[in-house]
């Protein structure tokens, strides 16, 4: 694989899927993983864990190309620090795009955000800055979604739909056509949401009927 060197914040299970992506994808070469300092010295998929949070500074100035690869579920603050920590550094953080997703011509993603195998961003959609597209995502035409989101694998977000900053959208969630989800919010797996959420709102998953 040929290309410049990527530096993952983050060795786990979603790092784990990122390095599958910027490998199909092939513009980047990946230099190693920052995670914690039990993994130091370790490998993930043939990559080494390179240092931990208390090398970070250093890694930073030595790695001017990263990716926030840590996952996020309840709560975005670490992809929030790890990804100002990058840009306070000056480096840059590159929006990555599996070439087995599709994304419009006429979409718009954010630096640092990653679209898995699968996903589907339709026209006018416009994603923020370091989100999850996962597996099989869906993000219809003229929909908005904010920075520092992760939108679950399978989960819709059908036309005009908004979703606020730092908010989750669980597994095979729904979401109805212009529907305004605020900031914050946790959709748990399996939800179809059909009114309005504030900022802040929680949806547990949804139980099916036995």
């Amino acid at each position: 694989m040929s290309g410049d060197a990527i530096l993952l914040l983050g060795a786990g299970g979603h790092a784990r899927s990122c390095v599958d992506v910027i490998e199909q994808e092939g513009r980047f070469r990946i230099a190693g993983f920052v995670g914690t300092a039990n993994e130091v010295g370790t490998t993930q998929l043939g990559y080494p864990v390179l240092g931990s949070d208390a090398d970070l500074p250093s890694l930073l100035q030595k790695f001017k190309r990263v990716l926030v690869t840590v996952g996020q579920v309840k709560s975005p603050d670490v992809r929030m620090h790890l990804f100002a920590m990058a840009r306070a550094h000056q480096c840059e953080l590159p929006a990555i795009i599996s070439p087995h997703a599709y994304v419009s011509r006429h979409a718009q993603i954010g630096a640092g955000t990653v679209v898995i195998h699968g996903a589907l961003v339709n026209p006018n959609a416009r994603v923020g800055e370091n989100c999850i597209l996962n597996t099989g995502a869906v993000v219809d035409h003229d929909a908005i979604v904010g920075d520092h989101c992760h939108i679950s694998t399978t989960a819709v977000l059908n036309g005009g739909v908004i979703v606020g900053a730092g908010s989750f959208v669980g597994s095979n969630a729904c979401v109805r056509q212009d529907i305004r989800i605020g900031e914050r919010c946790l959709i748990g797996m399996g939800q179809r949401v059909v009114a309005d959420c504030a900022d802040g709102t929680w949806l547990p998953p949804r139980k099916e009927k036995a």
